[in-house]
This record gives structure tokens, C-alpha cells and sequence, in this order.
């Protein structure tokens, strides 16, 4: 495995090999507890946030509590963001985790296998300094230490070497319910190019689907840290290239293959111009 980088790890003062070793066991408890058998359609555990597309169930909550706790006695200075209980503050100048429970819990409360556990560890500034994300119904798990490559299952993954979106899978998911601004022109530009679109309800697999070399390209109008930033590191890592490198929160990402960035920052910049156009 290739080094990790050195300036970033020490300016923080981080044991990445340790912190990947914590966030893999968590993986997999995380893994154990979403696979549980349960009934969509007798549940009684799921419950509104923000309206009727934003859902959360007692899986969400118990996962992340568990992480929480976890990660607490192993890295008492640390902070901690996450999806269902916010944010906990570190020591200052620390590090932060990024926990998203269950990412698609959309899918999940609907016995839709298709949904992820996704953590990932950050700088004080933001910059991404390990991911993973854990698909529970595969049996996949990416993981990603900055500078050290991507690896799938302990694999090395790399992004697809395509030249063009043609022919090729594009990723993208709705903001909750809705369409983002800008994404219907960009779904015709790349249905001119017979270019397949799947939406298939989880941000962070979605992403991960660049690093594993099987979408040319991916795209949120929304860019969320908790469920974003693991699989973006994961996905630079790979070789992808992201647009912009890293996002502010809520803003929209485009990543691609090295050889087809070209092609896609085009269409990309044309989405970003009908969504300005829009508002």
C-alpha cells in the first residue's frame, strides 16, 4: 500500500492505520445490524424528520449510537457529525468523524436492498482523511486512507478507463424527492450521448460506483459531508477527478473517470448554467 500523506496526518496527530482499524470493526457491526431480518411492510419503526421523503427508523438511530459510543472511548478528543444526532464537539485543532447510519434509509425501510454504512474521518479544516463506505447487502467494503489509494475488500480499485461517457453508467441521486437544479439538462445531454442513468437511492454507493470503476461518472446536486465525504476521498483516491475537489456543504459535485473528465465537465458546466438560469 502506498504511503499515506505525511503533512496532513501530522498536522493532525492521527493514527490513520488505527482509525482505519476502529472504522472497519464498525463496519461490520454496522453490517450485522442492518442486515436484521424486519418487515417493510408491518414496520412500526420508521418516522418522519423533515416531511414524508425524509425519513428515519430505529436501525438509523441504534447504528449510530453504537458508533458514537465507540468511537468516543477510542478517540476521546475527536469530534463527531452525524446524520441522526448532529454534532459533538472534539478538542480543539482535533479531528471530526463523519457517520451516516444508514444511507438510503428510504430503500432500507422499504426492503430495498440497496442502501450503505458510511463513515469517514476529517481534518480540522475539512480535508478528508479516511472513508468508507460498507454495502451490507453485497458484502462490499470500500475503504480509503488519504494518500494510500482505494481498495474494495482489501482489493485495490481503480477508477474506469474510458475516453467518453457513451455507452457508460452515470450516477446521480434526487435531492430527497425532487430533482436538483439543473439535472433534467443534464439527463437529456447524457441521454443524447446514449449514456445510461441510474438513480438508485444512496449518495455514498453511488459515489463509491466511480471508485470501483463500474459508473464513468457521478453527480449530486447536494453535497452532504456525512454521506458525501467518505466516498469522495474514496473515489479521488481511485484516480477519479471531483468537481470541485471539495465541496462546501449543500453544494453540487460532479465526479468522473480521468478520461472522460473532459467530456463531462462540459455537460457539467452547461447543468450549472440552466440551474443559475432557473433561479
Amino acid at each position: 500500500m502506498p504511503e499515506h500523506d505525511a503533512n496532513v496526518n501530522a498536522e493532525v496527530d492521527v493514527d490513520l492505520d488505527r482509525a482505519l482499524e476502529v472504522a472497519t470493526g464498525l463496519a461490520a457491526w454496522a453490517v450485522e445490524a442492518i442486515r436484521r431480518p424486519r418487515s417493510p411492510a408491518t414496520a412500526t419503526d420508521v418516522r418522519e424528520k423533515d416531511g414524508p421523503a425524509d425519513i428515519v427508523t430505529d436501525t438509523d438511530e441504534a447504528v449510530e449510537a453504537h458508533v458514537r459510543e465507540t468511537l468516543g472511548r477510542a478517540f476521546p478528543g475527536h469530534g463527531i457529525v452525524g446524520e441522526e444526532y448532529g454534532r459533538t464537539d472534539g478538542t480543539p485543532g482535533a479531528p471530526h468523524w463523519l457517520i451516516d447510519p444508514v444511507d438510503g434509509t428510504t430503500n432500507y425501510a422499504h426492503g430495498i436492498g440497496w442502501c450503505s454504512f458510511s463513515l469517514g474521518l476529517a481534518a480540522p479544516d475539512g480535508t478528508p482523511l479516511l472513508g468508507l463506505v460498507a454495502d451490507p447487502w453485497r458484502g462490499e467494503t470500500f475503504t480509503a486512507v488519504r494518500g494510500g489509494g482505494a481498495f474494495l475488500n482489501g482489493a485495490p480499485v481503480r477508477a474506469a478507463g474510458h475516453t467518453t461517457l457513451t455507452g457508460h453508467v452515470f450516477m446521480t441521486e434526487w435531492a430527497a424527492h425532487a430533482h436538483w437544479p439543473g439535472m433534467d439538462v443534464l439527463m437529456a445531454d447524457l441521454a443524447d450521448r446514449h449514456c445510461t442513468v441510474r438513480v438508485m437511492g444512496s449518495t455514498a454507493l453511488s459515489l463509491a460506483q466511480v471508485a470501483a470503476g463500474r459508473a464513468t461518472a457521478a453527480a449530486i446536486g447536494g453535497f452532504h459531508h456525512v454521506d458525501g465525504l467518505p466516498a469522495l476521498l474514496i473515489a479521488q483516491e481511485a484516480g477519479a477527478v471531483a468537481l470541485p475537489e471539495l465541496p462546501a456543504y449543500n453544494e453540487p459535485l460532479l465526479l468522473t473517470a480521468p478520461g472522460a473528465a473532459q467530456e463531462a465537465s462540459a455537460l457539467w458546466k452547461r447543468s450549472r448554467e440552466a440551474a443559475r438560469r432557473d433561479r
